[in-house]
């Protein structure tokens, strides 16, 4: 290997302050500054001066804007701001993670199995994201995983996510050989999103052996060797004894040779290693994926119901139902109102034909000239023992003399408070059947489809594994892949009603 090139000098940066040099590369070098107002550091990326031709301009431009339409991702280093510095450099100011990155960190410890896991599913939903924004990440490797002041792995340089020449492709393919797909290495193959699951799924791998998945303990490493390893051998085991077989499938599943044998999806990746964790009885970690339900609004709704709370609409008391359910309780989740019912016992049913009476009303007594008499409202007991004293006082203070004249019928106007009975939250039906299909290529991948049911408004999914520690997912979705153990494997699945947040009352149950 040749000698590491001198670093360039640190850029002038009006309202910062150079610390230190933290990191080269082949196309830039990253300092540490420290920001004045508001006070804190940050990591500044800067672009080598040999490399600032128009094509690298415009890539460069290119990675900040994709970073910064993904940034708010918690697994996704934060950008700050781009521009160019007075001696014509570009530069990318992004948030400043103090801790080592992966590649440091499985050099120099032993990373624990849920440690690995917890990795594994936080940075799925990163490139999940990446995804479903079209993006493609194409250098996933633990030295692009940098770790948070929390603890937290934050996916960074998304370099060549976008069109690059083809030396600059070749290099940075070059030095990602031992995380790279098998289909990185032939010419006119396609390297799409299973390309990044590859390198994901050998990411965190290669925490869990100590060494790239290919890279062997003794004997030559070279490119030549990896590349040919990556394309031919199977994919090895992590040699941990203290590492399930359950997570040595998954791994392999995602490194598979085949893109199409790999798992669909970043998500779906992420969801088997969340079976691994209920399988060791470990917290399960979220899955962090932008929330898209808000985008299923009826084009019709006139007014904008995404970012405002509604009230609860009133609605009267069916006259054939035993009991109404109603409740003063609302919770306010997710910019949709959430009613908790609870049961107390039904309105009186006027009888011989009357009319039913509008909400919070009871049916009075008629006048002797069959008129009917004022409603009488609803008072709560306070005012009832509130105008019981005031009578005594009234009696004491201005006695006989003062009383109203028995003649005048004519009441003393009163005012009340007119309660309302909150709407009825409706449980949508649970699907009709689920079905469990089992993986021809690998029997322990078991792929679960359920039906739609009639309903009148946006359905998600709530599933769980039987047997399992009681854990529940969530998805937008009719079917999920998961990883099980033994001959039988059984999920049950609930509807929930997307605007109130409702669970359906019954779950349906499948097996495989």
């Amino acid at each position: 290997m040749g000698a590491r090139r001198p670093p360039s000098p640190p850029p002038q940066i009006a309202g910062f302050t150079y610390e230190r040099l933290l990191g080269t590369g082949g196309f830039s070098d990253v300092f540490l500054y420290t920001q004045h107002l508001p006070w804190r550091q940050v990591a500044v990326k800067v672009l080598l001066a040999h490399t600032t031709t128009p094509a690298a301009r415009e890539q460069f431009v290119a990675e900040a804007n994709l970073m910064a339409r993904l940034s708010t991702h918690p697994s996704i280093v934060t950008i700050y701001h781009a521009d160019t510095a007075s001696d014509g450099r570009p530069f990318l100011m992004m948030e400043y993670c103090s801790r080592p990155n992966l590649s440091v960190r499985y050099r120099t410890e032993r990373i624990g199995v849920a440690e690995a896991i917890r990795i594994g599913v936080r940075l799925a939903g990163a490139v999940e994201t990446a995804h479903r924004a079209g993006i493609l990440h194409r250098d996933i490797k633990p030295a692009n995983v940098l770790t948070t002041d929390y603890g937290w792995p934050a996916l960074t340089d998304f370099g060549i996510s976008v069109a690059t020449t083809d030396q600059g492709e070749a290099e940075s393919i070059g030095m990602s050989i031992p995380w790279a797909a098998p289909e990185f290495f032939t010419e006119s193959a396609a390297r799409g999103v299973a390309g990044d699951i590859y390198s994901l799924a050998a990411t965190i791998h290669t925490l869990l052996a100590g060494r790239s998945p290919f890279e062997r303990a003794s004997g030559s490493n070279s490119a030549l060797d990896l590349i040919t390893r990556i394309e031919r051998e199977p994919v090895p085991a992590t040699g941990r004894e203290d590492v399930p077989e359950s997570l040595e499938r998954v791994l392999a599943k995602g490194m598979a040779k085949k893109a199409q044998d790999r798992f669909a999806s970043a998500a779906d990746f992420a969801r088997a290693l969340q079976r691994v964790e209920q399988e060791l009885r470990l917290a399960l970690t979220a899955l962090d994926v932008p929330d898209t339900s808000w985008m299923s609004v009826p084009d019709a709704v006139g007014e904008d119901i995404r970012t405002r709370a509604r009230s609860v609409v009133t609605v009267a008391p069916l006259p054939a139902s035993p009991e109404v359910l109603r409740d003063d309780r609302t919770v306010l989740r997710d910019d949709r109102t959430v009613l908790r019912p609870q049961t107390v016992p039904a309105q009186q049913v006027p009888g011989d034909g009357a009319p039913a009476s509008p909400p919070a009303q009871e049916p009075g007594p008629t006048s002797g000239a069959g008129q009917p008499a004022r409603p009488r409202r609803r008072w709560p007991v306070w005012a009832a023992s509130a105008a019981v004293i005031a009578g005594v006082l009234a009696v004491v203070v201005y006695g006989v003399a003062n009383a109203p004249d028995p003649e005048d019928p004519t009441p003393e106007p009163t005012t009340a408070v007119e309660e309302t009975t909150p709407a009825v939250a409706l449980h949508p039906p649970a699907p009709q059947t689920v079905t469990g299909t089992r993986d021809a290529a690998d029997p322990g991948t078991v792929t679960f489809t359920w039906s739609v049911p009639e309903f009148d408004g946006g359905l998600d999914y709530a599933w769980r594994v039987q047997g399992g520690d009681g854990g529940v997912d969530r998805t937008t979705e009719t079917s999920v892949t998961i990883v099980g153990e033994g001959e039988a494997l059984c999920i049950e699945v609930a509807s929930i009603a997307v605007k109130a947040n409702i669970v359906s009352d019954e779950w349906t149950e499948g097996c495989a």
